[in-house]
Formats: C-alpha cells, sequence, structure tokens
C-alpha cells in the first residue's frame, strides 16, 4: 500500500509539476497580453502621440519616441500606423511605410485588441489600440512581445520547478507513512469500506440537501459547514475551526449562533437574502456545548410577493394615469397633471418639454441643429430642486441625448448621470452641475409621440435616498407617457382649432378703437376657454350721425358658429345702409336666416341652429334711441345720476326659428351721459346660477362702475364673469353725446319754386355762422337742388336741416315715400341732372324713409 501511494506520490508531483510549468507559460502568455495592450492604450492616450500622427511627418516625429519606449518596457516592436495600416514606425526601418501584417479592423472602428500573429519579426502577442481624438480614429498604435523570448524566460524556471518537485516527492513519501499510521488510529479498526459507506451517506446528507447545516462547538467555533451554507451566508472555504465572531456575519445572526438557545424558523437578512433559522443544541448527542443550525432561503418567496406588489403598485399608476391625465383640453395643464401623476410613486422630480409649435396648437416640424425646446410643466418632492423651472426655453444640441430623443423617438435611460456621457449635460453644463450636486443621479428620458407626431418629451429624475432607474421603470414610464402623449395631442389639436376660430373671430369683429361723434364707446370680448362660439359687437354709422349699437351671439361652437356669425354680421352691416328700423331689420335678418337654414339643409351641411340679436339706433340730435331684440337678454342703461335699470323692451324670438312673430321696437329718450350696457348672455350665465342671479350681479357692478365706459366694463368683468366661462363673452357700453344747438339748423320749406332762394340765403348765412364759407358755394348748390326736387317730386311739409360735425349732412324731408334716382340725362333733355349733380358734388347721397315720408341727404367732407 505504502509502494502504492509513492507511484502516486510520483505521478502526481510529475503532472503538478507539468502543470505548473504549462500554467506559467499561459500566465506568462496572459501578462504579456496585458502588458502590450497596457504599453498600447497608454501610448493612444498621449497627446503626443495624437497631435504627432496627425503631422506632415509621423515617422520624424515618432520612430525615435518608439524605439526609447520599445527598449524601456523590453517589448520586442511599438508601431505607430496610420487609419489605413500604413506604418509611420517599426524596429526594421524598411517596413516603414509598408501596410501592417495582421488584423486592425476593430481598432479602425475604435475598439482595441489583441491577437497571437506571425509578422515580420516572427511569432509574437500583440495589441493594436486605436487613437481617438474627440472620439475621431486619427490613427492606430501596436506593441508586440515575440513569443520566443517569452518562452525562454518561462523555460529558465523549470530547474527550479523540478527540484522543488523532487522536494515534494520526498515530504509526500515520509507524510504518506505519517498518514497512513493516522489513519488506522483515527478509524478505530474499522474496514475500508465500512468507513466509506459512512462517509457517502454523510456527504450526501449534508452537501445534497438545499438546507444550510452550521454546527458550532461549545467554544463558540464552527466545526462544520455543508455546500448550501456556505452559498446563503457567503462563507470562504477555510471557515472550519474559526470564532463564529471573525465569520464577517451580521450581527444578529452571529449573535444568534453563539448565543446557543433554541430557535425555530426565525428570519434574519444576511446581504440581499432572506433566511429562516433553526437551531438546536446537542447536549443528548454526545456533543455537550454544541449547537446545530439549518439555514432555509426564503428569499424567492419575498422576491414572488415583492414582484407581485411592485406590479400592483404599477397597474395602479397606470390607472390613476389614464384617470388623472388630460382632464381638460389644455396642453399646459395635461404636462401638469402628468408630472404630479408620476411624483414620487415613479420619481422624485418629472419635467415635460414640449416643442414651441405644439403650445401653439400647431403641427410640429423636423428640425435640424438645435431643437427649441419650452419647459411646460416641472414637479418634484421638493421645491427647491435646481431643475429649469415651467416656461424656460431650451435649446437641444443635437449631440445631447435629449435631443437624439427628438430625433429617433426612442427612450433613454441613464441609470447613473456621473458615470453617464458627458453630452447630456450640453444643455446648460452650470445647470447640469447644480443637477449633480443637489443629489440627483438618475435620469429617464421618454419621447412624447401620437399618431406619429413628436410632441417633445418627459424626463424622469430621481434623488437622494432613491434607487436608480432600472428597464422596469423605462418600461413603465413609457407606458405612462403614452397615455399622457393623446391628452397632449388631443389638446394641441384643439388648440390650433381654437386659436383659427379666435382669429377668425378677431378678424370679423370690429377694431379695437371705435370712435363715433355721438357716443364713447368701450368693448371686450372674451372667447369661451373650451370652444369659440359665434358672439358679436357692432357700431355702426348711420346717416345724419346716428349710430346703430349691435350684439348678438350664433347658437353653437366651433369654426362654423365663427363662420355663420361674420355671414350674420355682414348681413346687418347691408340691411344697416337701408336706414331700416330695428324692428323691420330683425326681420328682415329673420328671413335671411330661415332661407340659409333651408338651403344648408337642401345641401346636406349642418344649418343655423338659431342665432340672436339686439339692434339699437341712437340719434344724438334730440337723445332718442329705438331698440328691439331678438332673443337677447334686455340692455342695461345707467342713467347720468347712477341709477341702473334694465330697458323694458319687447321679447322676440331667436332669428331663424320660423316662430313668424313680429318684432317689436321700443323708443327711449337718452339724457346726455348716460350709458347703455350691451351684453351676451355668457356674461350672466352660468352652470349652477340662475339667470336672475346673473342679472343682480351685473346690477350691482354697473351701480358700483366709473363714469366712462373703459371702467364701466372692467368692473363689470371683474364682478361678473364667471370664473371659467362655458360660453363667449361680448360686452359694448356706450356713453351717450348730445349735438347742441350750435350744430344743427332746420327751416320749413314752402312748396314753392321761390323759397329755393330763401333756402340758399338762410344756409349761406348759417354757414358764415359756423366758419364754413369755403362749403358755401357746394351746400347750396346740393340745397337747391335737393329742394327743387322735393317741391317738384314730393309732398308737403318739406324741411330743410344742416348738422355740422366733423362732416356737414344736407337733409331734405317731405311727406312722399317716392325715392329719386340717379339718372344720365341725354344731351337735349331739360331735365334729369339734378340727383346726378348731387351724386358729382357730395361725398354720398341717400334716401332714407320714415313714419311720415322720406328724407333725401347728402354729406359734405369739411377740411
Amino acid at each position: 500500500m505504502l509502494l502504492f501511494q509513492v507511484v502516486v506520490l510520483v505521478i502526481v508531483v510529475g503532472i503538478g509539476a507539468a502543470v505548473s510549468i504549462t500554467s506559467t507559460i499561459r500566465a506568462a502568455n496572459a501578462d504579456s497580453r496585458d502588458k502590450v495592450l497596457a504599453i498600447s492604450r497608454t501610448l493612444a492616450r498621449s497627446p503626443g502621440a495624437i497631435s504627432a500622427v496627425q503631422s506632415a511627418d509621423p515617422t520624424r516625429a515618432l520612430q525615435p519616441a518608439a524605439m526609447r519606449v520599445q527598449e524601456d518596457t523590453r517589448t520586442t516592436s511599438v508601431v505607430f500606423m496610420s487609419p489605413a495600416g500604413i506604418r509611420f514606425t517599426h524596429p526594421n526601418r524598411a517596413e516603414i511605410g509598408r501596410r501592417f501584417r495582421g488584423t486592425i479592423g476593430p481598432a479602425q472602428h475604435g475598439k482595441q485588441l489583441t491577437e497571437i500573429y506571425r509578422g515580420t519579426l516572427g511569432k509574437s502577442v500583440r495589441a493594436v489600440v486605436p487613437i481617438k481624438d474627440h472620439g475621431r480614429v486619427v490613427g492606430l498604435v501596436s506593441v508586440g512581445i515575440l513569443l520566443d523570448r517569452v518562452s525562454a524566460e518561462t523555460t529558465s524556471q523549470i530547474p527550479m520547478l523540478a527540484g522543488l518537485a523532487v522536494l515534494a516527492l520526498v515530504v509526500g513519501t515520509i507524510g504518506s507513512v505519517l498518514l497512513a499510521r493516522r489513519v488506522r488510529r483515527q478509524t478505530l479498526g474499522l474496514d475500508p469500506a465500512e468507513i466509506a459507506r459512512q462517509y457517502q451517506h454523510h456527504a450526501a446528507v449534508l452537501h445534497a440537501v438545499r438546507e444550510g447545516v452550521l454546527i458550532v462547538d461549545g467554544e463558540r467555533r464552527l466545526t462544520l459547514a455543508n455546500d448550501e451554507a456556505r452559498r446563503l451566508l457567503g462563507l470562504t472555504e477555510d471557515v472550519e475551526g474559526r470564532h463564529v465572531d471573525q465569520l464577517g456575519l451580521p450581527s444578529r445572526t452571529a449573535a444568534l449562533l453563539t448565543s446557543g438557545r433554541e430557535a425555530t424558523d426565525e428570519m434574519l437578512m444576511v446581504g440581499d437574502r432572506l433566511l429562516a433559522v433553526n437551531q438546536r443544541r446537542t447536549d443528548d448527542h454526545g456533543a455537550d456545548g454544541s449547537t446545530v443550525a439549518t439555514l432555509r432561503d426564503s428569499t424567492e418567496l419575498q422576491a414572488l410577493t415583492g414582484k407581485a406588489e411592485t406590479a400592483r403598485k404599477h397597474l395602479k399608476l397606470l390607472y390613476d394615469a389614464a384617470a388623472d391625465i388630460a382632464t381638460t383640453l389644455d396642453v399646459t395643464r395635461t404636462a401638469e397633471e402628468l408630472v404630479r401623476v408620476v411624483v414620487p410613486r415613479l420619481a422624485d422630480f418629472a419635467s415635460v418639454d414640449l416643442v414651441e409649435p405644439v403650445l401653439r396648437g400647431e403641427e410640429p416640424v423636423a428640425v435640424h441643429g438645435l431643437v427649441p425646446v419650452r419647459r411646460a410643466a416641472v414637479h418634484g418632492v421638493r421645491d427647491d430642486h435646481p431643475l429649469f423651472p415651467a416656461g424656460t426655453r431650451l435649446h437641444l444640441p443635437p449631440t445631447t441625448p435629449e435631443a437624439g430623443v427628438h430625433g429617433d423617438g426612442h427612450g433613454v435611460l441613464m441609470a447613473d448621470l456621473r458615470d453617464a456621457s458627458g453630452a447630456w449635460a450640453a444643455v446648460g453644463e452650470e445647470q447640469a452641475r447644480r443637477v449633480i450636486d443637489y443629489g440627483i443621479h438618475s435620469l429617464v428620458l421618454v419621447p412624447l409621440r401620437a399618431r406619429g407626431v413628436l410632441l417633445g418629451m418627459v424626463n424622469f429624475w430621481r434623488g437622494p435616498g432613491s434607487e436608480p432607474f432600472g428597464q422596469e421603470d423605462l418600461f413603465l414610464a413609457q407606458e405612462v407617457v403614452a397615455l399622457a402623449a393623446l391628452g397632449v395631442d388631443n389638446a394641441r389639436r384643439f388648440a390650433g382649432e381654437h386659436a383659427t376660430a379666435v382669429t377668425l373671430q378677431e378678424n370679423l369683429l370690429p377694431r379695437a378703437e371705435i370712435t363715433h361723434p355721438a357716443l364713447e364707446v368701450a368693448h371686450r370680448y372674451l372667447p369661451a376657454q373650451a370652444l369659440i362660439g359665434g358672439d358679436w359687437f357692432d357700431v355702426i354709422p348711420l346717416t345724419g350721425f346716428r349710430v346703430a349699437l349691435v350684439v348678438g351671439d350664433v347658437v353653437g361652437h366651433g369654426l362654423q358658429a365663427t363662420a355663420t356669425m361674420g355671414r350674420l354680421r355682414t348681413a346687418i352691416h347691408t340691411l344697416s345702409a337701408l336706414d331700416l328700423p330695428p324692428d323691420e331689420l330683425l326681420a328682415r335678418m329673420d328671413e335671411l336666416v330661415t332661407r340659409a337654414d333651408q338651403e344648408e339643409t337642401s345641401q346636406g351641411r349642418t344649418p343655423v341652429s338659431g342665432a340672436t340679436c339686439l339692434y339699437a339706433i341712437y340719434d344724438p340730435i334730440g337723445g332718442f334711441c329705438t331698440m328691439a331684440r331678438a332673443g337677447q337678454p334686455p340692455p342695461a342703461l345707467i342713467t347720468p345720476d347712477g341709477a341702473v335699470e334694465f330697458v323694458d323692451l319687447p321679447p322676440g324670438p331667436p332669428l331663424g326659428m320660423g316662430a313668424n312673430v313680429r318684432f317689436e321696437a321700443a323708443g327711449r329718450q337718452l339724457p346726455e351721459g348716460s350709458r347703455l350696457v350691451l351684453y351676451t348672455d355668457g356674461l350672466i350665465e352660468e352652470r349652477g346660477r340662475d339667470i336672475d342671479v346673473g342679472l343682480d350681479l351685473l346690477r350691482r357692478a354697473l351701480v358700483g362702475s366709473g363714469p366712462t365706459p373703459e371702467e364701466t366694463c372692467t368692473q363689470v368683468l371683474e364682478t361678473v364673469l364667471p370664473s371659467r366661462p362655458a360660453d363667449d363673452v361680448a360686452l359694448l357700453v356706450a356713453r351717450t353725446r348730445l349735438f347742441h344747438a350750435d350744430q344743427v339748423a332746420q327751416w320749413d320749406v314752402e312748396p314753392d319754386p321761390a323759397a329755393v332762394e330763401q333756402v340758399r340765403a338762410a344756409a349761406s348765412e348759417q354757414l358764415a355762422a359756423w366758419g364754413l364759407e369755403e362749403a358755401g358755394f357746394t351746400a347750396e348748390l346740393l340745397l337747391s337742388e335737393l329742394v327743387t326736387n322735393a317741391i317738384r317730386y314730393g309732398a308737403p311739409p318739406i324741411r330743410v336741416r344742416l348738422i355740422r360735425n366733423h362732416s356737414l349732412f344736407c337733409e331734405v324731408s317731405d311727406a312722399s315715400s317716392t325715392s329719386p334716382h340717379l339718372r344720365y340725362a341725354a344731351e337735349m333733355d331739360e331735365g334729369g341732372r339734378g340727383i346726378f349733380l348731387v351724386a358729382q358734388m357730395a361725398e354720398r347721397w341717400g334716401t332714407r324713409h320714415t313714419a311720415t315720408g322720406k328724407i333725401i341727404w347728402a354729406e359734405l367732407a369739411l377740411a
């Protein structure tokens, strides 16, 4: 048996020596690889090498340096070359300028490599590393060591290894003899087969079970630990015999093992594992003071429970995001809802950056170069964060990950900003430094994309005390952003349509400043926050310095209501030119709307569902105002002493309802300085508020308003306007003025041609009193023709009136309803030239019918 052990020992020692030599050679080769790679990387990063390979004569600059490095590092070759592989240096100068032999493809693409290759100097181990300048490969460097040199160094160690092998053989032989004697004493004379069987049973039970087993003796030293126990506790192979306190275990675990007390399924955390520990004493089994402990890994169960809880939280977040995001058709509000949903459940801080056309309701366009975005919303667990505030305009350079998100539309995960590429900080380096100093360490960028349109991006940040983002967080963030993107896009589309309707509405409404000699006017138009409607107002100059005040509302919202409003306003302007009284004008408008509805219905279009209107005519000569309404609330009147009343105006049905109801007009004498307030129902109506409450609020606001129309408008909107108007609001306030006696002159005329001369003389005298001598001749001629026409074709009584303001109005009235018309007389005709002369000399002229006849008028411009 001893001889057998000696033979085995010889074989083992021989094999060990061979393995040692082989391992030494392999280690030498590995060291050589590491050495050449380290030297190559050092040379590639040297500033001198980077500038030299790009110089006009790289060989002159690099060959001496390469030879010095080769001698100092005891390498075989140091070769610098171009990116194409043309050598700049070589130990054999004849090889300079020739192509490098070997693999350089990966290095040309920015990667490093090592290989064993037979080159011009022989078989060698060498490394090839790219030389980069700002990320661009500008050259390559290769360092090599001949394998013959490595083998020679290794072979020199063989005699020493052989001596050690002989020594090990002698010591092993002596040890075998001593071991044989020791074994006979320790086995108590048992048969070897019995010992083998018991050992097999022991090993099978101890090492095959999936529970860790530890035995601790009475001195609290570890005497046995199976494989599972070593795995669970992270123990090394040499732990047997060491005191429990020296094993590096957590304090609670070490305290339990050294306590000697019994324990049943006591849960302990060891690293990232949750262990169930059972411990019993072994006093009854011949091992006094010892304890045996079993360990069972419960981490997977806890992990499954944690995953289920995490999935539940993720589903809850998605559910809340679907319910709480996009509750309004407002882009900024939707962005704010998004950041408030994800903080703090997904991120500590979140911000939404939108391309600027989205905020204006426009279609985003592809942008090259700097990507302009504006921060629409930002929110965090703390308010003192260093992130850019909402409203900040940012320009993203094309190299930044943020711009990349806009470019390819894929999410980006940067688990650790300190180790991530510095390109993310190019938006603002100072701000990026503050972000890192604040403790924000992890970032997820997700594109905000809907219906194939890239609207912006969402930034998720995690700060101090939070774990870095992982792939699951990125997937969850993408799901939440996908839900929000549809809301943002819907809000964008609505904002675009709303802006178009508002622009159309503003272009259809009167200009901002309205001036008229008969009134001081102020107005307000406020489009609804949701859908713009068809509210409008107008101030229309009429003949004789009279003025028409109009407010109206088209039922419905959107572009169709706005377009209908434009049509109705144009129609009212056209009918106003006919000088129709308010009730007759509304009757004509009712017919027009009814006919338009019939035409739209016959063409398959959506008809006008109704419109309301209030039309008032104010005459500054006498201060009389005539009004009629169709479905509009009654106007308010503020007298000069501050009293407020709602004018008792007969109600009429909305236009186009087909009710065939006669509209009624009412007249009212207005003292000078009275304020007439016209408004649409959007001002006084609000969901949950009775219309009488709105009228009462309006009355109180008017009582306390300032004397000017502008102050009245401001006070009314601040007091009465609903917080979120559901309908458009049009408000028109007009303060009346009167023309005094020194601005008006009138005479009654006898129906006799001789009276024409008297009219001319009286008009000449009055114009001279007004200082309008220059207009005297034209005015006399016009009055002559108009009076002559009234005497010849009209009926008494005949009256002449002159009105002076910024122009001169000449009016001749009679009791006949026959209107003159312009005609062109032939050369031989004796008449027919009077109205032609009036049309030629007057700025404009026309006929206005009254309840008792007609008025022929002509307007002259004054210097």
